[in-house]
């Protein structure tokens, strides 16, 4: 059997329909908490983020029509258990500085959001206002990980008479 280029490309068709058949499933899960940013970050991330990183992903057309939904759909996936921003709740203090660590190195390196996106996507790069405006967020966020809050454990220290009073070091005062 001699192979045509046009049997090559009816070929192709063909597979091309079938892989249609073999849908993949795209879902927003409900947001549970979103990470608590200022107006600026918030609008950035959801611009060059929230779509690979949370549950509030803008689906494109292309992501119905295999074999580029496949790649969409993991994408989204793998992204969201890396990072999601709609279940900010999940993290412990651990993982957030991580989370503020990584935020420096990708931006540093130009990896997020990822070349093969921005194509389709302009609105979403990063101009230089944008980066440092990220990277100054994820410096205050990570410093304040580490700082005692008013309402931990360990800042509210407890009298002989049984009462609890505020830790004087939290005044800001001192």
């Amino acid at each position: 059997m001699k192979f045509t280029t046009g049997r090559i490309i009816a070929l192709l068709i063909i597979l091309f329909i079938i892989i249609q058949f073999f849908p993949v499933t795209r879902t927003n899960p409900p947001v549970e908490t979103e990470a608590a940013t200022p107006a600026s970050v918030k609008a950035i991330l959801k611009r060059s983020c929230y779509d690979c990183h949370s549950n509030s992903t803008v689906w494109p057309w292309y992501s119905q029509v295999a074999p580029v939904s496949w790649m969409v759909t993991r994408d989204v996936n793998d992204g969201r258990q890396y990072l999601n921003f709609s279940t900010w709740n999940r993290y412990d203090s651990d993982r957030l500085a991580d989370i503020y660590d990584d935020t420096h190195v990708e931006i540093d390196q130009d990896d997020m959001p990822p070349w093969y996106y921005k194509p389709m996507h302009p609105q979403v790069g990063l101009n230089d206002n944008n980066k440092q405006t990220l990277l100054d967020w994820a410096v205050r966020a990570k410093a304040t990980l580490n700082a005692k809050s008013p309402f931990s454990d360990d800042a509210i220290d407890s009298d002989s008479s049984g009462e609890t009073k505020p830790d004087p070091g939290l005044d800001g005062d001192n």
